[in-house]
């Protein structure tokens, strides 16, 4: 289905691309031609996703930034642009979340998540899209959002990340428009469960909501990174060169069943969310 050229010529810069989604999609653009920067906290996955891509024969490179921050933003592009050539292309894929009753959250815990999912992403965009802007060159952003974003339902016991991924998607709508005339082109994915290493075990409670959560689900699986690599693949090609502002959904159906991807942790027993709140303060 893919040209194994089909993303040459191209400069791409993934946030959070050294681990789960962001690290799977690299390695997918890359095999597609395209030249890597790869932006996160961490070094260590961030050298050891570029490592793959050099090994494999791809062009990749790396900062570490805290997407926060729209000074570090600025020169983390700059960073970028000095690597590639040139960034004509940004994934928004940074990101945190963790399960917890509301009440229990704290003002910091909120804007942790929010400040890397809705601020981190305006940064990066603002930051990228003012030198397409200035420069006169197209560019493509393509962010990656939730279900409970997409349907417009939030959900339970992920407030934070509901409020952020929300706020994303109305940026990539409004954008959409705003910069069209520009040639940049903005839009969103919002995947259903897929297991990643870290973000897995903190919204997966338990092995038996685990099995609840795949049990209930329309296909009786969870996604694959490949699957999803492969949309946003084509979400950045030539070929969807008319695809603008659209949020495409990519969880095997689960979300016509019912709203909110958590909401049945409306049953999980209190002696087990304390259980929770206790490890995640360790």
């Amino acid at each position: 289905m893919f040209e194994k050229n089909l993303l040459a010529g191209r400069a791409i810069l993934v946030t959070g691309g050294g681990t789960g989604l962001g690290r799977s999609m690299a390695l997918r653009f890359a095999g597609l031609g395209a030249k890597l920067h790869l932006a996160g906290r961490r070094e260590q996955p961030l050298r050891e996703t570029c490592d793959a891509i050099h090994e494999a024969g791809g062009a990749a490179s790396f900062s570490c930034c805290d997407v926060r921050d729209y000074a570090a933003v600025e020169w983390m592009a700059a960073e970028a642009d000095a690597a590639t050539g040139g960034i004509d292309t940004l994934v928004n894929n940074a990101a945190g979340n963790f399960i917890a009753r509301t009440e229990r959250i704290s003002p910091n815990a909120f804007n942790a998540v929010v400040g890397i999912v809705l601020h981190g992403t305006f940064h990066a965009t603002l930051a990228l899209g003012r030198k397409w802007i200035a420069a006169g060159r197209a560019g493509n952003v393509l962010s990656i959002v939730t279900t409970y974003a997409a349907a417009g339902s939030g959900s339970g016991y992920v407030v934070p990340s509901a409020c952020a991924k929300a706020g994303v998607l109305a940026l990539t709508r409004s954008l959409a428009v705003e910069w069209a005339k520009y040639h940049i082109r903005l839009n969103a994915i919002a995947p259903g469960p897929f297991p990643t290493e870290g973000a897995w075990a903190r919204l997966m409670p338990s092995p038996e909501f685990e099995k609840h959560a795949k049990d209930s689900h329309p296909m009786k699986r969870f996604g694959r990174h490949e699957e999803l690599a492969n949309l946003a693949a084509y979400l950045l090609a030539p070929q969807s060169d008319y695809v603008n502002g659209e949020c495409v959904v990519i969880d095997g159906g689960q979300w016509l069943r019912g709203a909110g991807e958590f909401n049945d942790l409306v049953d999980l027993p209190d002696a087990v969310w304390q259980q929770l709140e206790d490890a995640r303060k360790r």
